[in-house]
């Protein structure tokens, strides 16, 4: 990259947040990034993928005048997204080691900032050892759960923490498709030598969505080699994915052995009082000022799988504010939600609902339930609660656990099973299971 432009930037940065006003900039520009100063003057500016275009419509002109004023009347900008780095970029100097030719870790990305809940409490446990001790804690740690759940968070966190506290460690983070882009490059230009040192010399190799190396045969075998020469050499990897190992049928077996020779760990989508926890965190990052609190609970209720569309819904809401000139209410969140983010069909019930409808259908007491009688009387309806509040409810296991009496999560288990054990085996008591997740779902309105 240009010194001329990494020089730059600061000062492209100050003159955005004086245009655009400090709300503004820290919202939708405190995140952009040079990317590289083309010879006939292009200046590319990165942007994440998911906010390039509005960024690019609503800011172009902005960015262009203020990239202008640094560099010069000639300079013309291109607002690319985060998947779109043509090449290898150097990183400025005081990111030396923390860059790999997949791109720079992303220092929002830390373990500060990563909020724990019952779905993701030993991934995020594992990481942590991981980055303390390199090599030493679970090699290779493998993190595994659906797209948007905080897999590259993690990720990034190891990397910053290893970078901040390791004395010195060379940390390289890429994704599948960076690995695979900088070795076709390699390939096309003879610099397969450097290609490797790039990878290989390391102390922590972090590698974002493995599970894109299948059917690629020429960058699997690479990434096979580079696996064992940076494990051999008692260097720590950290691989994510979106499925277990075994699921990756189209992957050799060789790969697959290896994935599993270390941890294997998921994160979970997280529950609702994880994503309400998410989004404070969120608004206190970026100095939010919301009139109703009962907005980022609407949010967390509607949006329950991805934690990137958590924070998007939020940024909409707040960016439809500054726009409108409105203030943050719940009836504002509920307006620009509509029609992205509808209410989530069917209704889900509350665990008390259920608790309530369960004990009416056995004829026992509420008290009776969350007591500790174990009177098969009393204990097969408890089941049978525990069982619809998994199986009709987004609550984890300790969460379920907490409303029965503070039981653990065991327990919560062991009545799950039990009753899908009953219910296969005994059709009257399938048919009243049966009954009562109707009833439930049809009549209690949607409820975290």
């Amino acid at each position: 990259m240009s010194e001329e432009l990494v020089d730059s930037w600061p000062q492209v940065q100050a003159e955005l947040r004086r245009t655009v006003g400090e709300v503004t900039y820290s919202l939708w520009l405190e995140h952009l990034e040079p990317r590289g100063l083309a010879d006939d003057g292009t200046v590319l500016v990165g942007a994440p993928d998911e906010t390039r275009g509005w960024i690019a419509d609503r800011f172009g002109r902005v960015l262009q005048t203020c990239v202008a004023a640094a560099l010069g009347p000639e300079i013309t900008v291109h607002v690319v997204g985060g998947s779109d780095r043509p090449g290898p970029v150097d990183a400025p100097a005081d990111r030396a080691g923390r860059a790999g030719e997949g791109g720079a870790l992303h220092p929002k990305y830390t373990f500060d900032q990563f909020v724990i809940g019952d779905g993701n409490r030993l991934a995020h446990g594992a990481a942590l050892a991981v980055a303390e001790l390199p090599g030493q804690a679970y090699n290779p740690l493998f993190i595994y759960g659906p797209p948007g759940v905080g897999k590259t968070h993690l990720l990034h966190a190891i990397g910053n923490y290893a970078s901040t506290y390791g004395g010195g460690l060379v940390v390289r983070y890429a994704t599948i498709e960076s690995f695979t882009n900088a070795f076709i490059t390699a390939l096309q230009t003879g610099g397969i030598e450097r290609f490797k040192a790039l990878y290989r010399d390391v102390d922590l190799l972090l590698i974002d969505d493995v599970q894109f190396l299948q059917s690629k045969a020429k960058t699997e075998e690479e990434f096979f080699h580079t696996f064992n020469a940076v494990h051999e050499t008692g260097s720590q990897l950290v691989l994510s994915s979106d499925r277990l190992p075994r699921d990756m049928g189209a992957l050799e077996d060789r790969l697959r052995e290896r994935f599993e020779a270390g941890l294997v760990t998921d994160i979970a989508p997280p529950d609702f009082e994880t994503r309400l926890t998410i989004l404070r965190k969120r608004a206190q990052y970026d100095g939010l000022q919301l009139a109703d609190p009962g907005v980022l609970e609407l949010i967390a209720d509607r949006i329950t799988v991805n934690v990137r569309q958590l924070e998007g819904a939020l940024i909409r809401v707040v960016a439809f504010s500054s726009l409108t000139h409105r203030p943050v209410t719940r009836e504002l969140a509920e307006e620009v939600m509509a029609g992205l983010y509808p209410q989530r069909k069917p209704a889900t019930p509350s665990i008390r609902s259920i608790q309530c409808a369960t004990c009416e259908a056995f004829d026992v007491s509420l008290e009776d339930v969350l007591g500790r009688e174990r009177s098969a009387r009393i204990a097969w309806p408890r089941h049978v609660a525990m069982y619809l509040a998994r199986q009709l409810t987004d609550r984890t296991l300790p969460a379920i656990g907490r409303e029965f009496g503070a039981r653990d999560h065991t327990t919560v288990i062991n009545a799950c099973r039990r009753t899908e054990d009953r219910i296969a085996a005994d059709p009257e008591a399938h048919q009243l299971v049966q009954a009562l997740t109707d009833r439930l779902q049809s009549t209690h309105p949607n409820n975290p």
